[in-house]
């Protein structure tokens, strides 16, 4: 056993941010799964305990819960659902990480879901037609999350083609346009909380972009959050002394001349790659610039 989670611990920090991020739902669903299984061998249901984890739109019970923005979004309600949002995110976080960086994905994904989550909570306080269900609607899913991911690509690269299934090659602006029209037409069936926060996560989406694009970045202060609080709970391992040794310094200098020079050329290479991105589109990189660029976004 100790061997099993050693090796997941490993998996998770090899991972990129896609990967990463989709551990963490299938981890989360798995262990409330295993939940359900435990408490129903003694006949007591898991609701009221995953409850306590999904977004309620009535705002007292948000008072009491209001961890809940932020742990609905790595929740499901079933494999399924588990399994389409997941799907979303592998393929729109790689694309994704082509025009962004890993950081700009992580802090949309929160942001996406806040806003999904905060634009929910509102229209079921808001529009009459929702009363009836005020006190016991929950949200919960990554929906939101991966649907601000989706739209920030569109509205970065709307030229760039991808392909669908029994329909062949759409651009990405009109594959957005027509995800947002179909949550907008679909506000009043019964799902109508999930599509209420599909739309709050593309105007996330949209509203990231468009920010890059005039030179602010709306996930900074998210980042800025989770690199604070990750620096409390790591360890920080005390490194043994290195026994003194001699430095010549005419090799130290070279070989800092070397990094320098090194370092500057692969810049130089990103800023070409990212030009001729910009004027020509994406579809016109080389296979070893497109592995440039995403080696570049993990950085």
């Amino acid at each position: 056993m100790a061997g099993i989670i050693d090796d997941l611990k490993r998996t998770f920090k090899q991972g990129n941010i896609v990967s990463r991020l989709i551990f963490i739902n299938v981890a989360a669903f798995v262990l409330g799964a295993l939940l359900s299984v435990v408490l129903g061998l003694f006949k007591v249901s898991a609701s009221s305990f995953m409850q306590a984890l999904y977004l309620p739109a009535d705002l007292l019970q948000l008072l009491r819960r209001p961890w809940t923005l932020f742990t609905y979004m790595f929740l499901h309600s079933g494999a399924w659902h588990l399994l389409g949002n997941m799907l979303w995110l592998y393929w729109f976080g790689k694309l994704f990480l082509y025009f962004f960086s890993a950081k700009h994905l992580r802090g949309l994904y929160i942001v996406g879901g806040l806003l999904g989550g905060l634009l929910y909570i509102a229209a079921y306080n808001l529009f009459p037609v929702f009363h009836g269900q005020l006190y016991s609607a929950t949200l919960v899913g990554a929906s939101a999350s991966v649907l601000a991911i989706a739209i920030a690509t569109a509205v970065r690269e709307p030229e760039y083609r991808i392909n669908l299934m029994l329909i062949g090659q759409v651009r990405l602006k009109y594959f957005a346009l027509f995800i947002v029209l179909f949550d907008m037409l679909y506000v009043g069936s019964n799902n109508a909380g999930g599509h209420i926060a599909h739309l709050g996560g593309a105007l996330a989406g949209w509203w990231f972009a468009r920010g890059i694009s005039q030179g602010y970045d709306i996930t900074s202060w998210v980042n800025a959050c989770i690199d604070f609080l990750g620096g409390l709970f790591v360890k920080r391992q005390r490194k043994p002394r290195k026994p003194k040794m001699k430095v010549h310094v005419n090799n130290a200098r070279t070989a800092d001349y070397d990094y320098n020079a090194n370092k500057k050329a692969q810049s130089d290479e990103i800023d070409r790659i990212l030009e001729k991105l910009k004027k020509s589109g994406y579809s016109s990189l080389s296979d070893e610039e497109k592995r440039k660029l995403f080696e570049a976004s993990k950085r």
